[in-house]
């Protein structure tokens, strides 16, 4: 498939309206062509839940939308969130040359999907986060007459799983959430790898036999199939390229006979790869391209990828990636969004994706379900060595299609990803929940059935008989007995350890919780004192990590969340809900090596000031660097100068975190300045605020130009006289939108640390970010 790709929603959506016009004349598809469905769906939310079918819905029920869409926008924090049943309609208009497949592809519809085209149920799809497809040539009309419907459900379904919503650590959100496309293909094509049967099969499949400084294999396997009436000789092509430049070209000819599906397995030799790392993260581009001799009417079939060159092993329960030991620092991430749940753009994903890299990380777990595309897209360009899982969350089902589902849910997972240099491993495995042998052994053996030879590797909550063996902190604590001889990852820490005293299995026995206080579970508008405890528990606990033998740990979690047995926020996020940072984040953030930068993410060296210094600050300040030492100054006068080395407090820690005592607070400036080999490399200030005068209002797209559909937090911070930020949480602010921006959710914000946040669609083209800011408005609402 080609993957389209226009600067906006509007272009995007002329160019598949030009092409459908162009295929209903018959005229196009010297190639085959991927067209976006996003545009123009009808949608019905069934609130009576009294509609099993689209045809049920009065016309003046239905509304106009875009995917990716919720199913209902949310209340910032959802005390009741949306279960039941959506529908979706769209017409379709395609003709069809001789041969040709048209294949419909959903990437996520939540939870159950039946669709219907033509009044014909194409099937039902069980789970909702991985794609489906459907091949839909037989179906179809030439022309504009053919009407799509989706039906979809995401009330708690006990073959799919996970707990019932209102005993669920996270929320399950409705709605066709992700991408629909229409692929057609030529009748000589390579296939989708959704809809092919054979194990590690379908599609464009790359593996590495051989990766290192001097040279590399990269062998790429398609499967091609002829859906002509006649055999047909077959060139099958590969074309490596870095930066633009062709560094391999190969060329295979077989003959297929009519109806007939091959794999086509070929290597590419390259000297002196680029090889990709999370400091390194180098993309080639393959392309592979499938035509059959001499038959115009076959067209050419052309499929994209962008690749990784790597090889991971494991010596002694290390990791070794390209022959290079690695120990990995990482975070959990849900991809929620506050008011849209999982409708993220494209763009969100990746601005999650680079402020996870820019804090400091280079791991991610997938909690606890495959994430987006983009996700993934992003996490391979920055660098971000992910660990994808299957949804799984304290929830077994003795049902035999309980089980197939989860075998099922592996092998799309695995199907899905096998081409992501940035994958890890596979967590084919029920989180927290007692898995019965056969269903381990099945798991295990999926991964590997799925991903032959010596680069895929199965991880488990539990270590048989995985691969990798992924112990929460909280599961170790206490319980401290022998770990088995594998590789290890502290898969979640930082949270439940310091919030309960009890394993985590079983999340409704709160009677033991640990006081407000002393837990990692505290929001950005907490105030100073609750943001530095949250830090002191992840610089305890990440530091204690390092005693075991594990190359990899995930804090408990980047951003806060909504759950469904709650009706609060979890806030151990490393970041608010809104993507703001607390204090938690810049301890990270310091834990990089200063020698490490990007253009990208930024990096190198760094210092913060945990303290927001006003007359109830603490007079021990704490200061977070990656910098060999620190010199802390108030009103000009050196409070102290003090080296970051491991301490008798933090032995394992690289970059501890500094206090310095001040002797009491005095209003003015804190000032740290940062040395490395006797030279002054970074410096953060921080000064007493005064009264708030004016708010400052601004779009927060992390350098990452928004586009038309685009997702984007609109920050209106209360500043003083000077500029200052005022770190004042409770207060609320009004904001309001014009042309080219809406408001999604609610429009009014309460302030956390000063800071006043919204989200924002972009609508339409736009010149830039300014002209954006300009269509919105932000007031407090006492009305100063």
């Amino acid at each position: 498939m080609i993957p389209v790709d226009f600067a906006s929603a509007g272009l995007r959506r002329k160019a598949a309206a030009t092409l459908l016009l162009l295929c209903a004349l018959a005229l196009c598809r010297v190639q085959a062509a991927s067209i976006s469905l996003n545009d123009s769906w009808l949608f019905h939310r069934d609130d009576s839940r009294s509609v099993t079918t689209a045809q049920q819905v009065p016309s003046t029920a239905w509304t106009q939308v875009s995917l990716p869409h919720a199913a209902r926008i949310e209340a910032r924090v959802p005390t009741a969130p949306w279960q039941g049943t959506v529908f979706y309609k769209k017409k379709l208009n395609v003709k069809l040359r001789p041969g040709e497949r048209a294949i419909l592809r959903f990437e996520a519809v939540m939870n159950v999907a039946d669709v219907w085209l033509n009044g014909k149920h194409l099937g039902q799809h069980l789970g909702g986060y991985l794609p489906f497809a459907f091949d839909i040539t037989d179906v179809l009309k030439p022309g504009a007459d053919n009407e799509l419907v989706v039906r979809a459900n995401n009330e708690d379904n006990p073959i799919t799983g996970p707990k019932p919503l209102k005993e669920l650590d996270y929320i399950q959100h409705g709605g066709i959430y992700r991408g629909v496309q229409l692929i057609i293909k030529p009748a000589v094509h390579i296939t989708d790898e959704m809809v092919s049967n054979t194990p590690a099969g379908g599609g464009v499949f790359v593996t590495y036999p051989q990766a290192d400084k001097a040279a590399a294999v990269v062998q790429v396997k398609a499967e091609v199939s002829n859906t002509s009436s006649r055999e047909r000789l077959v060139t099958v092509s590969n074309t490596l390229s870095w930066k633009g430049r062709q560094v391999a070209r190969t060329e295979q000819r077989v003959r297929l006979a009519a109806g007939q599906r091959l794999h086509v397995t070929t290597p590419i030799r390259i000297s002196a790869p680029k090889l990709w790392s999370p400091r390194a993260p180098n993309l080639y581009d393959l392309t592979t391209t499938v035509r059959a001799d001499g038959a115009k009417d076959t067209g050419t079939d052309v499929v994209r990828a962008r690749i990784g060159v790597r090889r991971l092993a494991f010596e002694g329960g290390k990791l070794l990636l390209n022959g290079e030991p690695l120990t990995l620092r990482g975070v959990n991430r849900h991809q929620e969004y506050p008011y849209v749940g999982y409708a993220l753009s494209e763009q969100a994903d990746y601005r999650d994706a680079l402020l996870i890299k820019k804090y400091g990380f280079d791991y991610v777990r997938l909690s606890h379900y495959p994430h987006s595309p983009a996700f993934m897209k992003a996490a391979d360009a920055l660098g971000l060595m992910v660990l994808p899982g299957i949804p799984g969350w304290q929830f077994y089902n003795p049902d035999p299609a309980f089980g197939q589902q989860v075998l099922r849910t592996c092998t799309d997972m695995v199907r899905r990803d096998r081409n992501h240099p940035s994958v890890l491993a596979w967590e084919c495995s029920l989180n927290e929940t007692k898995m019965p042998d056969a269903l381990l052994q099945a798991l295990h053996g999926t991964v590997h059935a799925e991903y032959p030879g010596d680069q895929a590797f199965s991880a488990g909550w539990v270590p048989e008989p995985y691969d990798i063996y992924l112990q929460a902190r909280q599961h170790r604590l206490g319980r401290e007995h022998a770990l088995p001889a594998k590789p290890l990852i502290v898969s979640e820490y930082g949270d439940w350890e310091y919030y309960a005293m009890n394993a985590g299995l079983n999340q409704t026995a709160w009677a033991d919780l640990k006081p407000a206080d002393r837990s990692s579970r505290q929001a950005l508008g907490q105030g100073e004192a609750r943001l530095l405890q949250q830090a002191r528990n992840v610089v305890e606990a990440h530091d204690e990590n390092a005693t075991t033998p594990a190359f990899a740990d995930g804090y408990w979690v980047m951003f806060d969340y909504a759950r469904g047995y709650a009706t609060d926020l979890e806030e151990s996020g490393a970041m608010s809900i809104e993507r703001l940072p607390k204090f938690s984040a810049e301890f990270f953030r310091s834990q990089r090596d200063a020698a490490e930068r990007s253009p990208q993410w930024g990096g190198g060296p760094m210092v913060f000031i945990a303290s927001y210094w006003q007359a109830d600050s603490s007079p021990r300040v704490r200061v977070f660097t990656n910098a060999e030492e620190v010199e802390l100054r108030l009103n000009g006068k050196v409070v102290g100068r003090k080296k970051s080395a491991p301490s008798p407090a933090h032995p394992r820690l690289a970059h501890p975190p500094l206090e310095f005592d001040t002797g009491g607070f005095a209003p003015g400036e804190l000032v740290a300045v940062a040395y490395s080999g006797g030279r002054v490399v970074a410096r953060h200030q921080v000064r007493t605020p005064g009264e708030p005068v004016k708010l400052a209002l601004a779009l927060d797209d992390l350098g990452v130009p928004a586009v038309a559909g685009d997702l984007v937090f609109a920050r209106a911070r209360l500043v003083d006289a000077n500029g200052t930020t005022v770190p004042a949480s409770g207060q609320p602010v009004s904001f309001s939108s014009g042309p080219g921006a809406e408001i999604v959710g609610s429009a009014v914000a309460i302030s956390e640390a000063g800071i006043a946040s919204v989200l924002v669609r972009v609508q339409g083209p736009r010149a830039g970010m300014s002209a954006q800011a300009g269509a919105l408005r932000a007031v407090l609402a006492t009305g100063r």
